[in-house]
């Protein structure tokens, strides 16, 4: 038995202690699951090793379909092509990417310095060429910070322009901006981004459909709840969904978040798109990435009929 498949035999006799019967848990873990859960690297790595491609098939072994990598930009462009050509090989969809990693966390977007915004602009430049490699298609940004010396308004007209001039850049490429509003109150003080409905005035007020909202359930039940009426009422500008439960930002069933039926929901809406598992593993080790795994059956919608 080479390690791959030693390695699946492991997680599957994990899955089987929580599970009745070893037939159950073969069919289980090999059936696609119905939404495109992406995982990213590092999740399941006790399971699968640490060589990153060995992650992405071990993940399509147990029936993931998506992945995404918010680090990409920062990998080697060989790694980059590697990482590509295997999920292509593997049916696997890229989730997003960050665009701004590195330049996010700090006032540009809301402001009025024109060095900082053009930063913004050379960075979404950099970005074109690393999405195509990897058959990306959407690109993660944060408009950074608030300026405490505008009012508030100004910031958000500041932010619209330059969103604009973004979606110069990319939009030629097809690729897609996907702003992500980001909770106050645990993780990101001091964001400009932090609500739905702020997200989605700026998005129509763009009207670019490179210009869409990446709805971050976890970040959303601290900033606001009312999850399902607010995402009905931001429907037609989400791009990208990213979950995680709250509190602790863990695997689905850790936390507060109904997400079965938040799932249900999406999928009831005729959601397709990719649903990014932005969260750490509650447990450790092999048998918290079997849990985590167990977590997403347990959530996951009815299959398609």
């Amino acid at each position: 038995m080479d390690r791959r498949e030693f390695l699946k035999a492991t997680v599957a006799a994990t899955l089987a202690a929580t599970m009745h019967g070893q037939q159950a848990v073969a069919a289980e873990r090999l059936r696609p699951f119905t939404l495109n859960y992406a995982p990213h690297f590092d999740m399941f790595a006790h399971s699968a090793g640490d060589d990153l491609l060995d992650q992405l098939r071990f993940a399509a072994d147990q029936g993931f379909r998506a992945w995404e990598d918010n680090p990409m930009k920062d990998r080697p462009v060989e790694q980059q092509a590697a990482i590509a050509k295997e999920m292509e090989r593997l049916e696997m969809k890229m989730g997003v990417i960050s665009a701004l990693k590195g330049v996010w966390n700090a006032v540009n977007f809301a402001g009025d310095n024109q060095a900082a915004r053009d930063e913004i602009l050379e960075t979404m430049r950099e970005i074109v060429d690393v999405a195509r490699r990897v058959n990306a298609t959407y690109l993660t940004v944060v408009p950074g910070l608030v300026d405490p010396k505008l009012p508030r308004d100004y910031q958000m007209a500041n932010c619209i322009d330059l969103l604009k001039r973004c979606c110069d850049v990319v939009e030629p490429h097809g690729l897609v901006m996907v702003l992500e509003p980001l909770n106050r109150k645990t993780n990101h003080p001091g964001v400009l981004l932090h609500s739905s409905p702020q997200a989605y005035l700026i998005c129509k007020a763009v009207a670019r459909d490179s210009c869409k909202i990446l709805y971050d359930i976890y970040h959303q039940q601290i900033s606001e709840g009312n999850l399902i009426p607010n995402i009905d009422r931001c429907w037609d500008e989400i791009a990208y969904f990213q979950c995680g439960d709250n509190p602790g930002r863990r695997e689905p069933g850790t936390g507060e978040i109904n997400y079965r039926n938040v799932f249900a929901h999406l999928r009831g809406r005729g959601y397709s798109g990719i649903m990014g598992m932005e969260h750490k593993n509650a447990g450790k080790g092999i048998d918290g990435e079997a849990a985590v795994i167990q977590a997403y059956r347990d959530v996951d919608p009815n299959p398609v009929a």
